[in-house]
């Protein structure tokens, strides 16, 4: 049995798929196949049902925790080993978060810790509860509560919430009345622009794409181009387009069955324990200090964590 053997499983398992895991794991489909024959012959049992897609049998549903436990371990090793040979912090974001939360807290990061490696990924809520879950990332930024049943014990650190306007270009605006409502408003732009903010969306978000004539889903930044041209109203977070709405280019309306939404976000860890590194401590804090920007802190428990960290004495002096 070897990681290989094992990761290749929990692949599969994740892409119920032979031919997706493959691809993912960059081997052939043939070389999959081949781990997990190997696999099944060390262990004497069938891991999986194989036909259009493929399942766990009863055998393999019970060696799935104990070989995920495994794989786990050993990327702890992994990261222990490259933390000894180098600082390195690494931290998991959505996407729309990236650059309102990471850009300014790591330039003052580096500035404290010019040498160390700091590696940023962004991606939706299933990749980051996945990056979490296979420990590629010691931190998480996403959406809360997590009901990802991948990773289920995730700590919270700090949860933000932010605002999440419905936005419409002026010249739309300019044409409503004081106190519009939503089909007013439909009359106009007949065409609703559904983002993803949420990991279910609340009922007023959804509400709105089944009143309209029509409606796009469509990544933020096409989705902000739309709005800005007129062709398209929909809720922003307002990370995304305060400039644009401080700018007038674009303006928040509220309907008057409409009130304007927020989204819950947390920076969490799978093991707070990590926080005793005081680099990744000290990182944490300056992203905290960019969400207390972006939006209204309504959880705080970065002060149960005690650290060593430059940062922190330097605070508690």
């Amino acid at each position: 049995m070897d990681l290989d053997q094992l990761r290749t499983f929990d692949r599969i398992v994740r892409d119920q798929s032979f031919t997706r895991a493959a691809a993912y794991l960059n081997i052939t489909q043939a070389t999959a196949s081949m781990r997990i024959r190997a696999l099944e012959q060390l262990l004497g049992v069938q891991l999986f049902v194989r036909g259009r897609t493929v399942t766990l049998t009863d055998q393999g549903m019970t060696f799935l925790p104990f070989a995920r436990r495994i794989i786990g371990t050993a990327q702890e090793g992994r990261e222990a080993l490259r933390r000894v040979e180098r600082g390195r912090v690494s931290i998991g974001s959505l996407r729309t978060l990236v650059s309102p939360l990471i850009t300014e807290s790591l330039i003052r990061f580096q500035q404290t810790y010019p040498s160390v490696d700091v590696v940023v990924r962004e991606g939706r809520q299933a990749q980051i509860a996945a990056m979490l879950h296979e420990r590629e990332v010691e931190m998480g930024i996403l959406c809360w509560p997590n009901i990802d049943p991948l990773v289920v014990d995730l700590e919270p650190l700090v949860i933000m919430r932010e605002r999440v306007p419905l936005v419409v270009s002026p010249e739309v605006a300019a044409k409503l009345s004081s106190q519009p409502t939503i089909d007013e408003v439909l009359v106009l732009v007949p065409r609703v622009i559904a983002l993803r903010w949420w990991q279910a969306d609340p009922e007023r978000a959804a509400a709105l794409v089944r009143l309209a004539q029509t409606s796009v889903e469509l990544p933020t930044g096409p989705a902000r181009r739309l709005a800005l041209k007129g062709e398209g109203l929909g809720f922003f977070v307002n990370s995304a387009v305060e400039e644009d709405v401080r700018a007038g280019r674009l303006v928040e309306i509220a309907p008057v069955e409409f009130e304007p939404l927020h989204r819950d976000t947390a920076m969490v860890v799978r093991n707070p324990a990590v926080l005793e590194r005081p680099m990744l401590a000290d990182f944490v804090r300056e992203i905290a200090q960019e969400c207390a920007r972006v939006g209204e802190i309504i959880d705080d428990r970065l002060h149960l964590f005690q650290s060593s960290s430059p940062a922190a004495r330097t605070a508690s002096r």
